[in-house]
């Protein structure tokens, strides 16, 4: 017997409806990664979603589908937000197996640290800069949580993040670190390439300077690790802290322990740039200043903008 051609099946079946492009990513994400995506569906004109990756080379993956379809990539973890009712949001959960805190070989103790360590887990390894910080909390929430990361202008080093490696918003990856004249790093990515000479030339315009002369940061990119306070060297991997999640995902990270840690006032939640600083001047050049340094990192928007908060 002879099958109807395709044209006419169409025609007495009707044409199959078109899949939401919400739901053509839900699929894509399901069938190019690894690890639990839990769907939680379209509303009121965005999406929600939340996926637990079990390898971090699948995070790139995952960053270039939220690409071609428009959507956040955001850190899981974070708890300062509100409401973002207009976009849709891919939440990247940071746990096991990607949670390694290891000793790396060497004459200097250092820790090669994954996103998804707790922090009760990386201060039991040694690093005291964790004191006082809530458990549960991952090392990548605490490195973005701009209300933890809130050490004094020029002194970022009181962290003792040494190494970032990061996938950025075009796909790329690159690694931020020390750099000075005694530095090793090494300037093989374009994004880097076209990044140092433009931090360079912000760090010493006048929008910095404004924020330079305050004794709290007043941006919400930390800035002021370009102009370290003496002995310290310019380290880019402090660009991050802080971040909120907006600039980059970071991959892996490099801690040396700090044997001191200043007081630091947590006690006030994260204030907006225009809020925190009691000069309008101030708070412009810091509003500025961060719409510069999220242009240089993500020019497309992948992930949280600056002053965007997601539910």
């Amino acid at each position: 017997m002879n099958q109807p051609s395709p044209f006419r099946r169409a025609f007495l079946m009707g044409r199959r409806a078109r899949r939401h492009p919400w739901e053509a990513f839900i699929r894509s994400l399901q069938g190019q990664v690894q690890g639990e995506v839990l769907d939680f569906g379209w509303h009121g004109g965005s999406g929600r979603a939340s996926w637990t990756p079990i390898d971090d080379s699948d995070v790139a993956t995952a960053a270039a589908l939220c690409r071609e379809y428009g959507i956040l990539l955001a850190l899981d973890g974070l708890d300062y937000v509100n409401t973002l009712s207009n976009e849709s949001v891919l939440w990247v959960v940071p746990q096991s197996p990607i949670a390694a805190c290891q000793v790396m070989p060497g004459p200097t103790r250092r820790w090669l640290v994954q996103p998804g360590c707790l922090v009760a887990q990386a201060r039991a390894a040694g690093l005291m800069q964790f004191e006082a910080q809530y458990d549960y909390l991952t090392v990548a929430a605490w490195l973005a949580d701009r209300r933890i990361c809130a050490w004094p202008t020029g002194q970022t080093a009181h962290s003792g993040l040494m190494l970032a490696n990061v996938l950025l918003a075009d796909g790329s990856s690159a690694v931020l670190g020390p750099f000075g004249a005694n530095s090793q790093a090494s300037l093989d990515t374009l994004f880097l390439q076209r990044a140092i000479p433009q931090l360079f030339q912000l760090s010493n315009g006048l929008l910095a300077q404004t924020c330079q002369e305050n004794s709290t940061w007043p941006a919400r990119y930390r800035l002021d690790a370009m102009k370290p306070q003496a002995p310290q060297q310019v380290n880019l991997a402090h660009l991050l802290l802080g971040h909120g999640g907006d600039l980059a995902w970071v991959q892996w990270m490099v801690f040396e322990p700090v044997p001191v840690l200043p007081q630091i006032n947590t006690s006030e939640p994260f204030r907006a740039p225009e809020t925190l600083a009691d000069d309008d001047a101030v708070a412009l050049a810091a509003t500025e200043l961060d719409a510069a340094v999220k242009a240089l990192f993500d020019p497309v928007g992948l992930f949280p903008h600056p002053g965007q908060q997601l539910d």
